[in-house]
């Protein structure tokens, strides 16, 4: 491990504040912190000249050393995950001529007046979900360390039985419930093999309330009565009656409406090949979603509302043959703030699971995350709401507890490629963007239960990073096809959300009713330690699936060697309705399952409701003294000012909302 030494971290705003903090709960006097470089290979002169003319301005800054009164502490990214920062600071390098493997950012801090750091302190000074601490920096070589492939695993149901599964769904998380369990039991014995873990987590993922809605598309009794609809029926309801004008509802990535004519300026190729930007006559249709990110947002409020707007404009990108996402907006819904000195009449502090984030720190660091996401992307995100809501009913606390995280976008896409072509068998299937990696992994099941109740160390690896950078460039290479117009090389496009691979390409295939044979060891990875079942189903962000036809591979390669958008082709779709996943590294089939089994027989979640009588105290208006009841109503986050969500907006992008 090679180590640069940077300049200081924190202003002296953010230094202030900080000590505040850590004052308050500790003897810490006073700190310093600083930015360290760590490298996983020995830098030439060469490379280190051009790490200082990169990293530090072409300064050179000595390595702090701690005094005898001192204490320090290494925070860097989680171990065993590969940081955003990571991802684009190594690109940057390569384009500047200086190719390195990888380097990561740390945060060194010094503490005068403590002899050792209590957890309390650690907890202020890291976020555990994403971060790692170390009491030595050459302890950080963990960053770097990399590990023998793990193989398969095998859930001995034909041995043991359908209590192998249910010892299975606690231990990875499967979230699946009693029905699905006993469907999957009976779906593998009639198949006469057990199933492998990596098709157990697709299954789950693929099937869960983020991506297949199983508890909104639930059948409901109530009071003993069977109810007409589901709750999914009842939202598809309002299409259903007023269809008009509607191009396209609830079978894609948004939704797309009847836009207006208008001129549309983008790049044509000439005669000679050159691309110049021209206007160009044409109907533009609108698309929309909304979409939301409550589990990641509930864990790591930053990363976890980034990750949302990204998979929003993801969607957005991804509908038909390739949309152009223009304007988005973020919506949070928590518990009650409390904040300090600031508690209002209406708020009692019940407390939250220790790994969760509170409804305050929710409200710093999400909407940060979600309009850091948007900026860097270059899409504004002009519009927001912001509610709280929590009341004791009968002794139990009711509340955004686990928060609803909004991202919703709006956008445009040419009449012609609304809807998806059909992906004929042969057709090859390509994963588009940045790599795999060990992070996300069963956030899609995370998504089927309550907060709190899966096991802490599965919370932390359900946490999601965000790469706008990449998602920008995966988007520049949709925006080249859709420009190409009838010679548009996408067939059809996924994009890679909850699940990962695992629900993006069948999800591709299975609206086409075909199957795939695809090779795992294609997929680009960042980690090779880890597992089939980790590399297919984890959550690594900004990646899209779609097919192309084999003689449009060489247009397609040139697009993405352009706008340096990593694709790799994983195989190809075939008229037998199978998925196979070959695994030549262990030589075995990681995945041998019928489509069938996976997407199409999972049983109907049964939901049942008896009316409970409300009662309360009657309002006596006497009482209300009505200057303190307006400044109540005005205090209340649903009616106060949302200004703070918009005006975090870069303003170089805001030429867009125009």
């Amino acid at each position: 491990m090679f180590i640069v030494a940077g300049a200081a971290a924190h202003s002296s705003f953010k230094k202030t504040q900080l000590l505040n903090r850590l004052a308050s709960m500790s003897s810490v006097q006073s700190f310093d912190s600083q930015w360290v470089y760590l490298f996983d290979q020995a830098l030439n002169e060469q490379q280190h000249q051009s790490a200082l003319q990169l990293l530090n301005d072409g300064q050179s800054f000595e390595l702090r050393q701690a005094a005898s009164d001192e204490i320090q502490i290494l925070v860097t990214p989680r171990v065993g995950t590969i940081s955003p920062w990571s991802s684009k600071a190594t690109d940057i390098f390569q384009n500047c001529n200086t190719p390195i493997h990888r380097l990561e950012r740390g945060l060194l801090f010094t503490l005068k007046g403590v002899k050792e750091i209590s957890n309390e302190v650690k907890l202020a000074l890291h976020d555990r979900m994403t971060e790692s601490v170390f009491a030595q920096i050459d302890d950080a070589k963990a960053l770097f360390s990399e590990t023998a492939p793990k193989p398969l695993n095998s859930i001995d149901i034909l041995g043991q039985g359908k209590e192998a599964l249910v010892k299975a769904n606690n231990e990875f998380g499967f979230a699946l419930s009693e029905q699905e369990i006993d469907y999957l039991t009976e779906a593998f014995t009639k198949l006469g093999r057990n199933p492998n873990d990596i098709e157990l987590m697709m299954f789950a993922q693929a099937n869960s309330e983020h991506c297949r809605h199983k508890i909104f598309g639930s059948e409901w009794t109530i009071d003993g009565e069977k109810q007409p609809l589901s709750l999914f029926q009842m939202i598809k309801n309002t299409y259903k009656e007023s269809p008009t004008d509607v191009l396209s509802a609830y079978k894609d990535n948004a939704s797309v409406i009847v836009g207006y004519d208008t001129m549309r300026f983008y790049p044509k190729a000439d005669e000679n090949g050159h691309f110049v930007y021209k206007y160009k006559s044409q109907a533009a249709h609108i698309l929309m979603k909304v979409e939301t990110h409550n589990h990641p947002t509930a864990i790591a409020p930053f990363a976890g509302a980034a990750t949302g707007s990204g998979g929003e404009i993801r969607d957005e990108g991804a509908t038909g043959r390739g949309g152009k996402p223009k304007a988005g907006l973020t919506g949070f819904t928590v518990s009650n703030l409390n904040i300090p000195g600031f508690e209002q009449p209406w708020e009692e502090n019940y407390g939250k699971p220790s790994r969760m984030a509170s409804p305050l720190q929710i409200m710093i660091e999400g909407p940060l995350g979600g309009a850091a996401f948007n900026n860097e992307f270059g899409r504004p995100a002009l519009n927001g709401y912001f509610r709280t809501f929590e009341q004791n009913v009968n002794g139990e606390v009711k509340g955004f507890h686990k928060p609803i995280m909004i991202a919703g976008g709006y956008g445009n896409i040419r009449p012609d490629h609304v809807e998806k072509d059909a992906i004929q068998p042969g057709d090859l299937l390509i994963v588009l963007g940045g790599p795999a990696m060990l992070i996300g992994l069963g956030g899609g099941a995370a998504s089927s239960v309550d907060s709190g109740t899966m096991g802490e160390s599965l919370d932390f690896a359900s946490v999601q990073r965000e790469n706008p950078e990449m998602e920008r460039r995966c988007q520049e290479v949709i925006d080249t096809c859709w420009r190409l117009e009838d010679f548009n090389p996408i067939v059809s496009v996924h994009d890679v959300g909850a699940g990962g691979l695992s629900n993006a390409m069948p999800e591709l295939v299975n609206d086409h009713e075909l199957g795939a044979v695809l090779n795992l060891r294609k997929i680009p990875s960042l980690e090779p330690g880890m597992s089939p079942m980790e590399i297919w189903s984890n959550e690594a962000q900004e990646r899209y699936v779609l097919a192309i036809r084999p003689e449009s591979l060489e247009q397609f390669e040139e697009i993405c060697a352009r706008e340096r958008c990593p694709f790799a082709v994983l195989g190809e779709a075939t008229e037998a309705r199978h998925l196979t996943v070959e695994d030549p590294l262990f030589e075995n089939n990681a995945v041998d399952i019928p489509m069938q089994v996976m997407l199409g027989g999972t049983p109907r979640m049964q939901r049942s409701y008896e009316t409970i009588e409300r009662t309360g105290n009657n309002f006596d208006v006497a009482k209300v003294d009505l200057k303190d009841a307006i400044f109540r109503v005005l205090k209340n986050p649903t009616v106060a000012s949302k200004s703070f969500l918009i005006t975090i907006c870069d303003r170089s992008i805001t030429g867009m909302g125009a």
